[in-house]
């Protein structure tokens, strides 16, 4: 089984999605934003944010660095995913995917059509040029609309399931586990909360140690309050600050 490598920015812009029966429908529209912060000093903020229009979800998450920051590592990140709902569990099934990335020197720029219904794929790199036909399994999803499958399916403490996911040139299964129930403090005052750990790994000028932590409500909402992944020094977190409906 592969294990994914994302830099702790893209991590935190994306969370994960990892699939199974869907527990819940999931609230449209919906924007949360997220404050980020590298071991406790504020670097940024970030957003993810669902839309429907015409039986059609648009899924956008973006992260950017604050001014002093953007000063020596400027971070300007964007990711947007089109899925049909089409009958299909929440929220619905991909069509397209695209992934802007600028951290520092670090650029990234990609886009995947999925064709569900000949299962395959067409990737193509904006910076390479390279362009690659790769077959689609079942259930296969793009990485950021697959978080939100995650939000709502049947998590249980101690049984880890895993997701085949594609945002390159070959897909890839990851495992996520269900760690344990916990009780923090958010903007919504203490909430329960259901500890999932992805196992992706971060790579790039945060390259870090491959722990990652998602904190969802634990209730019928499954907000993401928190993420958060180590790094060599310290680590990264993403704290929720707002919600919009």
């Amino acid at each position: 089984m592969k294990i994914k490598h994302y830099t702790p920015i893209i991590i935190i812009a994306l969370c994960l999605n990892f699939a199974q029966a869907a527990a819940a429908t999931g609230t449209v529209p919906e924007k949360l934003i997220y404050n980020l912060a590298w071991s406790g000093i504020n670097v940024g903020t970030a957003t993810q944010e669902i839309t429907e229009t015409r039986g059609v979800h648009r899924i956008i998450s973006t992260a950017r660095s604050n001014d002093w920051l953007a000063l020596f590592f400027p971070v300007e990140d964007r990711i947007e995913s089109t899925l049909l709902k089409d009958g299909a569990p929440f929220p619905g099934v991909t069509q397209h995917y695209r992934m802007q990335i600028r951290e520092g020197k670090h650029r990234r720029d990609r886009e995947i059509s999925f064709d569900q219904r000949s299962r395959k794929a067409l990737y193509l790199d904006h910076l390479s040029g390279e362009k690659a036909e790769v077959p689609l399994g079942a259930n296969t999803y793009d990485i950021y609309a697959s978080f939100y499958y995650a939000r709502y399916a049947t998590l249980e403490v101690g049984k880890p399931f895993y997701v085949t996911v594609l945002d390159g040139r070959e897909p890839d299964v990851i495992e996520v586990q269900v760690l344990r129930k916990e009780k923090i403090g958010t903007i919504l005052g203490r909430v329960n909360t259901i500890v999932i750990k992805p196992l992706v790994k971060p790579k790039g000028v945060f390259e870090g140690k491959g722990s990652v932590l998602i904190w969802l409500t634990d209730d019928a909402r499954r907000i993401p309050v928190k993420v958060q992944t180590k790094v060599k020094v310290g680590s990264v977190t993403a704290t929720l600050a707002g919600i919009k409906y």
